[in-house]
């Protein structure tokens, strides 16, 4: 199945990203918002987001602006019915995706192919809703979607190998590096990072070291690129809590149930970098 026209359910942070390489490899690309102002918003963030590939030298401005000249805005789901492809990339609830993706799914045409870039919720779930589950995967990106290199494609007892293969086909054109994942909650990479960031947070809690020295010790001692309160902080505490109580209601292990102190901290509103204040402040209340 060839691929030349893209909608993008969602024009947020990871739908905004998703559009923009879409439109940067060449695909017409069409995003869609469910008011004109959360529109408006999404589409000046993928300016924003071009403009400063421009700016640092990443990006040519005649690429940019053939980027935003294939880019196209609607709150209308009719504006979608001529896409071969159809990512969402809306709010992580499995209810909320279930109604969009059965009314998309009413308007696509038939040999269209529909994916979800839900990064805790099983595929399987979600491609129910719609009449094509043979033709539903996985598609899941990671932030900043420009800037990350991987994308993990996931499949399901019931998606045919010639959707998997366009989906595996189509990740490669963006330019990303596709893995290919079973439907469990999680995926790959959030089923070991998910137990990874609360096991820190059981750290600190039993007085293993400081958030400060923690976060060092894994910089310095492991090389990654931060430690695991700074991600939690960029990642959100809340989304983290979302993300893990959606996990342990799948497994059922304590590796995947949130500490006290990560619930605590999102009910006192202390959600990271979004909020002004997590594990470090920023600024914020």
């Amino acid at each position: 199945m060839k691929i030349e026209r893209v909608g993008v359910l969602g024009c947020g942070l990871m739908g905004a990203g998703i559009a923009e390489v879409c439109a940067r490899a060449g695909y017409a690309t069409v995003v869609r918002e469910v008011s004109d102002s959360l529109l408006e918003k999404g589409m000046g963030r993928i300016q924003g987001s071009l403009d400063k590939a421009v700016e640092k030298g990443k990006l040519p401005a005649e690429e940019r602006d053939a980027a935003r000249a294939r880019l196209s805005g609607t709150v209308e789901l009719g504006d979608l019915a001529d896409c071969d492809l159809v990512i969402e990339a809306i709010v992580e609830n499995l209810e909320e995706k279930q109604r969009t993706l059965t009314n998309v799914d009413g308007v696509v045409r038939e040999g269209a192919l529909l994916a979800s870039n839900t990064s805790s919720l099983t595929i399987t779930r979600i491609a129910m809703a719609t009449s094509r589950p043979e033709r539903f995967v996985g598609m899941h990106f990671f932030s900043p979607v420009p800037v990350m290199k991987l994308v993990e494609v996931v499949r399901t007892l019931l998606t045919s190998e010639e959707a998997f293969g366009t989906a595996t086909e189509f990740v490669r054109s963006l330019g990303k590096e596709p893995v290919a994942c079973r439907d469990n909650s999680g995926f790959i990479v959030n089923r070991l990072l998910v137990p990874y960031l609360l096991d820190a947070i059981r750290a600190h809690e039993e007085g293993a070291g400081s958030i400060e020295d923690i976060d060092k010790g894994m910089q310095l001692g492991t090389g990654h690129p931060m430690g695991p309160f700074t991600l939690l902080d960029f990642v959100g505490l809340d989304t983290t809590l979302y993300i893990a109580d959606i996990m342990f209601d799948e497994y059922r292990e304590k590796r995947f149930a949130p500490p006290p102190l990560l619930r605590q901290m999102v009910q006192a509103g202390r959600l990271g970098r979004k909020s002004g204040r997590g594990f470090y402040d920023y600024g914020g209340r």
